[in-house]
């Protein structure tokens, strides 16, 4: 369901990266990049409500139990800066469009930083933990490097990797997007995934196809790893504020041991000159997906909090 009339599109983003880069939001959700790519699978559409553009989409998190839930991420300002009874004036009408259309309004993906603002402006709304929705964000340049004891396993694949396999690594152009769906639809056929998982997957191989084709009109920073001249790994990034790099999208070939740390590895090389940060963003509560996170070492947990007013719980 989309709750506003405008959608994400190219055509609309020079006045969407206003606002996405008008605060150090730090978020991996609130880059143009990332509003574009999962614009169709979390239905995003904006609008602007007082002084601030409001954006909402609906989270798939609860899809297993089939439920799909309207949210709005935190308003954004383009001048770095909140007036209490401004922010407040833009929640409370938000409020009042998800009542007129009957949906229940909460603020979603709200980091902890922007959360104590608004607690200022909206006192009525109670907060909740999202730690699924939590981002991780390392050092561009200990994933580089990767030094020291806490990286010794992750070393030993990438040596193994370079030692045993001739590889290249290119960067992405709108004109490989045939190869790079090959690499894509060959990937997600070797996953053994439950009914809701599967649909995800289909999601986002309609999302993938899309930036793929988009690449330079939408700003991603794309690359992929060639062995005997065919993708077998690929990552795609955006940039986030001024000295971040969200990658949105890393995938590999588990055949080749190794693979993973290598296109993680030579990804961070190539973003390094306008990174100091990589942004690897949330775990979505998946076990495994949030100990292979946590197994790179993050220098940070970006908190995460969901908004809901207390009389309408």
């Amino acid at each position: 369901m989309y709750m506003f009339d405008n959608r994400i599109t190219i055509e609309d983003r020079p006045i969407l990266e206003k606002y996405l880069n008008g605060y150090e939001y730090k978020t991996s959700g609130l880059s143009f990049s990332a509003q574009y790519m999962w614009r169709e699978s979390n239905m995003f559409s904006w609008d602007m409500i007082g002084e601030y553009m409001c954006i909402c989409g609906v989270s798939h998190l609860e899809l297993e139990e089939g439920i799909i839930l309207p949210f709005m991420f935190p308003p954004l300002t383009c001048t770095g800066e909140y007036d209490r009874e401004a922010l407040r004036e833009t929640i409370l009408q938000a409020r009042e469009i998800f009542k007129e259309k009957g949906q229940p309004f909460s603020l979603r993906l709200v980091p902890f930083h922007l959360m104590e603002i608004i607690k200022e402006a909206v006192p009525e709304l109670r907060w909740e933990d999202d730690r699924p929705n939590y981002d991780y964000i390392y050092l561009t340049q200990e994933l580089i490097e990767l030094k020291g004891r806490k990286f010794h396993g992750k070393k030993n694949h990438l040596n193994y990797f370079k030692k045993t396999y001739d590889y290249e690594y290119v960067e992405l152009t709108s004109d490989m997007a045939d190869e790079c769906m090959q690499f894509i639809a060959e990937f997600n056929d070797r996953k053994d995934v439950p009914d809701h998982e599967r649909e995800m997957l289909r999601y986002e191989e309609e999302a993938m196809e899309d930036v793929f084709r988009n690449l330079e009109a939408v700003g991603y920073t794309a690359g992929a790893i060639r062995i005997d001249g065919k993708i077998e790994a690929l990552a795609v990034g955006g940039q986030l504020g001024g000295n971040t790099i969200t990658e949105h999208v890393e995938k590999a070939n588990v055949n080749y041991r190794g693979l993973y740390q290598a296109i993680n590895n030579e990804f961070c090389r190539h973003v390094a000159s306008r990174a100091k940060y990589i942004n690897r963003e949330e775990d979505m509560g998946i076990p495994n997906l949030r100990k292979a996170k946590l197994s790179y070492q993050p220098c940070k947990l970006l908190e995460k909090y969901i908004g809901v007013f207390r009389q309408d719980r």
